[in-house]
């Protein structure tokens, strides 16, 4: 076999992996399409971009401890604003998740589509199964090193604050990831996203600057909006919990999201500072779309406290998370390494 069909059925066995059914030629069709005609960073006729994603990697490499590796040195021009279309499925009276089970990654909450219309049809089969679903787009995903993870022509327009929150997040994904824990491995991206991004601007940048400040008030606001849905999610798994009939339930849910959306609208200009979040009121929130924030947003702080009782020292937090193994529970083997 010559290295370029080597490479391709390796590529193939990635698709694999990452998207499983019938459907896996044509996904890694297209994605072989994106990384054949990918280029090296330094051609970009962008040097400020080119600068930035540079030291954003150095910054996440040699600061903070994350994985070295070559993802984020190759450029993809792409013809829309985002990567892929990920669907997420839920009960329609409870947060069961519907899952789909990979190979080597194990069960995942997501199947995502480049094709939006294909995504679009996935969900008319999963809504007549009498699942709530959710379609969204996404901006990267990692390949957990088995490829280089190219950055997209979109990216160029996101603020320094987005892009290392969007890099960082993701090598933390090729650093750390434990099959099956799929709460855990977004969490923790999530987590250190976050706070590398805000170590980042604090030195490149300091606090004083206007880039601190945005991110901070960015911050600041999506901290309420996602207190908010938890407050939402809390209400709603009462309900869940209870012993009413489904048809109860779900009415009582309709009426539960009704009320919040109207609590949301009069109290919006007390929460936020932008408006970025004033769809939600039209919105047609459901199950799905709660459950990607109970998935990646966890409602008891543990990481935030555990990063403080630690010492606030995110290079040791991230060393700590390294020890992390699949035996056991994933967040109480990150505290014993963290306090050994």
């Amino acid at each position: 076999m010559n290295n370029s069909m080597y490479f391709f059925a390796v590529f193939l066995l990635l698709i694999c992996v990452l998207f499983s059914g019938c459907y896996t030629v044509k996904q890694g069709f297209t994605m072989f399409g994106y990384l054949n005609r990918a280029v090296p960073l330094e051609k970009v006729d962008d040097l400020e971009f080119v600068r930035l994603v540079t030291d954003i990697r150095a910054f996440a490499a040699g600061e903070l401890g994350l994985a070295e590796s070559r993802n984020y040195t190759r450029y993809v021009d792409i013809e829309r604003n985002y990567l892929a279309a990920v669907v997420s499925a839920s009960a329609k009276d409870s947060f069961r998740r519907h899952e789909w089970n990979y190979p080597i990654v194990g069960r995942m909450p997501y199947k995502g589509f480049f094709n939006i219309e294909d995504a679009r049809k996935k969900r008319s089969k999963l809504e007549k199964k009498d699942l709530d679903v959710w379609v969204r787009p996404v901006d990267a995903f990692s390949t957990l090193g088995w490829f280089r993870d190219p950055l997209y022509s979109y990216m160029r327009q996101y603020s320094p604050a987005r892009l290392s929150n969007l890099i960082i997040h993701e090598l933390v994904h090729a650093t750390v990831f434990i099959k099956g824990q799929s709460g855990f491995n977004e969490e923790l991206a999530e987590f250190i996203g976050t706070e590398g991004s805000r170590l980042y601007i604090e030195s490149r940048y300091g606090a004083d600057s206007e880039e601190y400040r945005n991110m901070f008030a960015s911050e600041t606001d999506s901290q309420n909006y996602i207190a908010f849905i938890q407050e939402l999610i809390s209400e709603l798994e009462v309900l869940y919990s209870g012993s009413q009939s489904s048809g109860e339930k779900l009415l009582e849910k309709e009426r539960i999201i009704n009320a919040a959306k109207e609590r949301f609208t009069a109290e919006y200009d007390t929460l936020f500072q932008s408006d970025n979040y004033r769809g939600f009121a039209e919105l047609p929130v459901n199950n799905a779309y709660l459950e990607l924030y109970r998935l990646y947003y966890t409602d008891d702080n543990f990481y935030v406290d555990l990063y403080e009782r630690a010492g606030g020292n995110l290079p040791a937090f991230i060393a700590a998370t390294k020890k992390v193994t699949k035996k056991g529970s994933p967040r109480d083997n990150l505290e014993k390494a963290l306090f050994q």
